[in-house]
């Protein structure tokens, strides 16, 4: 069990992809965090987890005003995102990875949520020639001028862990990316697990901080020293 301080109030997190890599593992985490009272996941289906603290929400992300006023609570988690092979279509993609999840931090927004930590990409620039990157930029720019009072943007690299579908791509990227980084200056783009980047998210979400804080890969690795 994690313990947090007596001196904060219990919080209820929001979980956004909790049945991805990331935030599967987010959700692992809040479910043993005393910090946090109780957690909302929305899903396309049914995780299957029971918890007494989780409430699950399995929803139609197409139809988003049937369900925003459940979109309460005090710390937003949104590891929400798709492939290019799953999604079928670059614009496909973008509704999954851009469109819904902006429409969700809109809702948070307007319904007071204060905390908001998006799972975001290495590189994301707006201005990137990379479709997946220029999207991620595109997503946290929209995001920074909702202006909530705490935004996190974690962009770890290569991510590794168990996932549903196996990529092939990622699983032999990663094997070359355990072994450049013992080359000097590329000690940032080695591979890191799910886990340990919800714990980045987790941690990043008590941080005594205000306005935008992003956290790059390196970030991530010393965020967690």
């Amino acid at each position: 069990m994690i313990n947090g301080s007596n001196n904060q109030m219990r919080q209820t997190a929001l979980i956004f992809g909790a049945t991805g890599l990331v935030g599967s593992e987010i959700l692992n985490y809040v479910l043993n965090d005393d910090r946090f009272a109780a957690v909302k996941i929305f899903v396309r289906r049914s995780s299957g987890i029971s918890h007494p603290k989780l409430t699950e929400y399995v929803v139609d992300f197409e139809n988003l005003g049937e369900w925003r006023h459940e979109i309460k609570g005090d710390v937003l988690f949104s590891a929400l995102g798709t492939t290019l092979k799953q999604s079928g279509t670059r614009e496909a993609q973008r509704v999954v990875d851009y469109d819904y999840q902006l429409r969700v931090a809109q809702a948070a927004k307007l319904n007071g949520i204060t905390n908001y930590v998006l799972v975001s990409a290495p590189g994301a620039n707006t201005n990137s020639h990379i479709a997946y990157t220029k999207m991620k930029g595109d997503l946290e720019r929209d995001v920074m001028k909702l202006s909530f009072p705490k935004t996190t943007f974690v962009r770890p690299s290569l991510l590794k862990g168990s996932r549903s579908q196996k990529r092939l791509v990622e699983h032999y990227s990663g094997i070359i990316l355990d072994i450049l980084p013992t080359i000097p200056g590329l000690e940032s783009i080695k591979p890191v697990s799910g886990k340990l980047v919800a714990h980045a998210c987790i941690e990043s979400a008590f941080d005594s901080f205000s306005g935008l804080r992003i956290l790059n890969p390196k970030d991530v690795l010393e965020f967690l020293k």
